[in-house]
């Protein structure tokens, strides 16, 4: 997927064990299948599992989560990853590397999991994530100009050369899943997203990538959400930055009822909910021409977003 990707295998993984945490190297290591973009991921045991940063964007990503977490933790009603051990770069390997538990559930699917139950779970999480006091846990970002959970109109730019990157394909994309007007309709609904009123108040804390592959649900109760994963975005932020759930989380039949009942419960005005739109157009017109040859289901979940995204102002 990145042109600076660093390989890793099973073997790799072994060999780190047996280098630094040799109590745990006789575990099975077994590759995770996943189209995730930051980390290659390997169940070792039944409980545990190994993340190597497979680009160097992340590699600050464990150690993060290892002190964040176990204090965000306890004011959130979902499960969040449990560091057990933290690597270091080793075996030709060039980046940190953790150890964490292994948490239960399965990626949430937009058709099968668009449930009212689904979207009320959700917006519960979110507003506790907010509620947490912004400073509980240390040196948090605050993002800024140019960064997700930052001011929309310091995105243009990267927006507009995205959309032109992607050229006629984004033509394709909308049309294809039942919108019209292709990059005008685009245009039109990142241009509201421009107009909205900014956020007034103080950033709030904010996982920033609230996406199918990042929610887990419980295979024997669909639509009942488990655990929230891959935080490497967290982060003070516009409220609006974790409102991304109604147009990633909610699809099929049940996808307006859904999103309603999420909007509801997050309490998301029309200024919020217009950024929220821009954000998730902003990240998907992005996405879609890097992806665009190397990883077909980030391609399908960016088209996705977008389409519902821009079908609300077209």
């Amino acid at each position: 997927m990145h042109r600076d990707q660093v390989p890793t295998s099973a073997a790799l993984v072994r060999a780190l064990l047996t280098e630094q945490l040799p109590h745990l190297a006789a575990l099975p290591v077994v590759p995770v299948s996943s189209w995730g973009t930051d980390h290659d991921v390997y169940r070792l045991g039944d409980q545990l599992a190994v993340r190597l940063p497979k680009i160097a964007w992340a590699r600050e990503q464990g150690a993060l989560e290892a002190r964040w977490l176990p204090l965000l933790a306890p004011h959130l009603p979902l499960m969040l990853p449990r560091t057990e051990a933290l690597g270091s770069p080793g075996c030709g390997y060039p980046f940190p590397w953790a150890v964490v538990g292994w948490l239960p559930g399965q990626q949430a699917d937009p058709d099968r999991d668009a449930t009212e139950r689904t979207a009320a779970d959700v917006a519960g999480f979110v507003t506790a994530l907010r509620a947490i006091p912004p400073h509980l846990a240390p040196d948090p970002p605050v993002r800024g100009p140019g960064q997700r959970g930052g001011p929309l109109a310091a995105l243009d730019d990267d927006v507009r050369a995205a959309l032109a990157e992607l050229g006629a394909r984004v033509d394709v994309v909308v049309d294809s899943r039942g919108g019209t007007g292709g990059r005008r309709a685009v245009l039109r609904c990142w241009e509201a997203a421009l107009e909205a009123p900014p956020h007034a108040g103080p950033p709030v804390w904010s996982h920033g990538d609230l996406v199918p592959g990042n929610v887990l649900v419980d295979p024997a109760a669909p639509g009942r959400p488990t655990a929230v994963i891959d935080w490497g975005s967290a982060a003070l932020a516009d409220p609006a930055t974790d409102l991304r759930p109604a147009w990633h989380l909610f699809g099929g039949a049940s996808a307006r009822a859904a999103q309603q009942r999420f909007r509801e419960g997050v309490g998301a005005d029309d200024a919020a909910w217009a950024r929220g739109r821009g954000v998730v157009l902003q990240q998907a017109v992005r996405a879609l021409p890097y992806y665009w040859e190397t990883n077909p289901a980030m391609v399908a979940q960016a088209s996705r977003a977008l389409a519902a995204a821009v079908a609300e102002t077209a």
